[in-house]
């Protein structure tokens, strides 16, 4: 098969492949981008491989970088762009099921290709779009399949997380993962225990925003990978019951991710922050889908109040509204952005009053300082207090002589 007109993405590193190919060794794009360019799906990194060997690209380029130059990988600089370039190799050892004991490099396209996880990942291309098939893998993509290269066992054993990877790219897709290989994802479930959690983490995340994320949390359920992760292993039953409710919309970001699962999971604060830091997300993610959530219960019980709208936040609003319309509910994101424009302030900073003027004003420094100004606030943003100094600062006096 040969593809006619490739994609830009291709385009600047297709130089530097005849560069290589001109010096008389192979060179070829690989992977990902071949398979999103066959199934016409925007490509987000294009990966080079070739029979050079490390120190063969570098006298080829006289500019380059020593990026991973022990697993093979130089990045080149050629016409004020870089581009990773990774020599063919085997891989063995794998003893602690995720990285290699040990890199060979090789010439043989095949070899190479022969250590990736599954068939449609599997592919190469010619920097004239002629794409090497070697293991059925345009077949697989035509039949919408997920099948690892090979022996699927040998393949978890090399690196646990394809595991993952196959349920990612099953939901990603919208793919069917094949019998052999879901038969092996089941009999090496355990071996995720040895998988950092972050790396979990992040084909997790992708498996939920792809097109199928129900049926990807179904395979978790079958092969048992749910029993191996981080405080999810205690929500099965929770988590059957969930994939029965179809989504209305697909999600859209992380945020939305994980304060979908909380709600439908009925998280409370502690079990959000239990869950996420167990998950090693960041204090930022945190925050926001425990607002997130909390303003998503109230707006759908019809409670949502200014302070909520205020302390949620216009973003975190906007989410908790998708949301709500994953869910299947109505989208309330216009009229939540109009009530939250409304709002007299959308920050303390706007607050006309501060702790300096409301100590000139004869409010004593302290804990009653603060409470003051919070109370202000709380009464600027319900509407109660004009956001205008000599109001506020009248408040303030008859607050603090209470």
């Amino acid at each position: 098969m040969r593809i006619e007109k490739l994609p830009a993405a291709f385009i600047g590193a297709q130089q530097v492949l005849q560069v290589i190919e001109k010096h008389g060794y192979e060179a070829y794009f690989v992977g990902g981008s071949v398979r999103d360019t066959l199934l016409n799906l925007p490509i987000h990194d294009v990966d080079l491989a070739t029979s050079a060997y490390p120190a063969e690209i570098k006298q080829i380029f006289p500019r380059t970088i020593d990026t991973g130059i022990e697993h093979g990988t130089v990045t080149v600089l050629h016409h004020k762009h870089s581009y990773e370039i990774t020599t063919f190799r085997t891989e063995s050892g794998y003893q602690d099921y995720r990285r290699p004991d040990r890199v060979t490099f090789v010439r043989s396209l095949r070899e190479d290709l022969m250590r990736r996880d599954f068939t449609v990942n599997a592919l190469a291309m010619r920097e004239n779009g002629e794409v090497i098939d070697l293991f059925s893998g345009i077949s697989d993509l035509r039949r919408h399949i997920i099948r690892a290269v090979g022996n699927p066992n040998e393949r978890f054993h090399e690196d646990a997380l394809r595991m993952m990877r196959a349920v990612r790219f099953g939901s990603q897709l919208d793919f069917t993962i094949e019998a052999a290989t879901m038969a092996a994802i089941q009999t090496n479930s355990p071996l995720l225990e040895k998988i950092a959690v972050e790396r979990i983490h992040v084909e997790f995340v992708k498996m939920l925003l792809g097109m199928a994320p129900l049926r990807g949390l179904q395979q978790m359920l079958t092969t048992d990978l749910l029993r191996y992760v981080p405080v999810l292993k205690d929500e099965i039953d929770s988590i059957a019951a969930l994939i029965k409710h179809p989504l209305a919309q697909r999600l859209a970001d992380e945020t939305q991710v994980w304060s979908w699962l909380a709600f439908s999971l009925d998280w409370n604060a502690p079990r959000i922050r239990k869950t996420l830091q167990a998950w090693k997300s960041s204090k930022q993610l945190i925050s926001a889908v425990t607002s997130v959530t909390s303003a998503l219960q109230a707006l759908l019980d019809h409670q949502l109040t200014n302070w909520q709208l205020y302390k949620t936040g216009a973003q975190n609003l906007v989410t908790a509204a998708q949301v709500a319309v994953v869910l299947g509910h109505v989208d309330e994101t216009q009229s939540l952005q109009h009530r939250y424009d409304q709002l007299p302030i959308h920050n303390k900073h706007e607050l006309n009053i501060d702790g300096k003027q409301l100590i000139q004003a004869g409010v004593k420094p302290g804990p009653q300082l603060g409470q003051l100004l919070n109370q202000l606030e709380q009464q600027v943003v319900a509407g109660t207090i004009a956001n205008e100094q000599d109001q506020l600062l009248a408040a303030a006096r008859t607050q603090s002589e209470a």
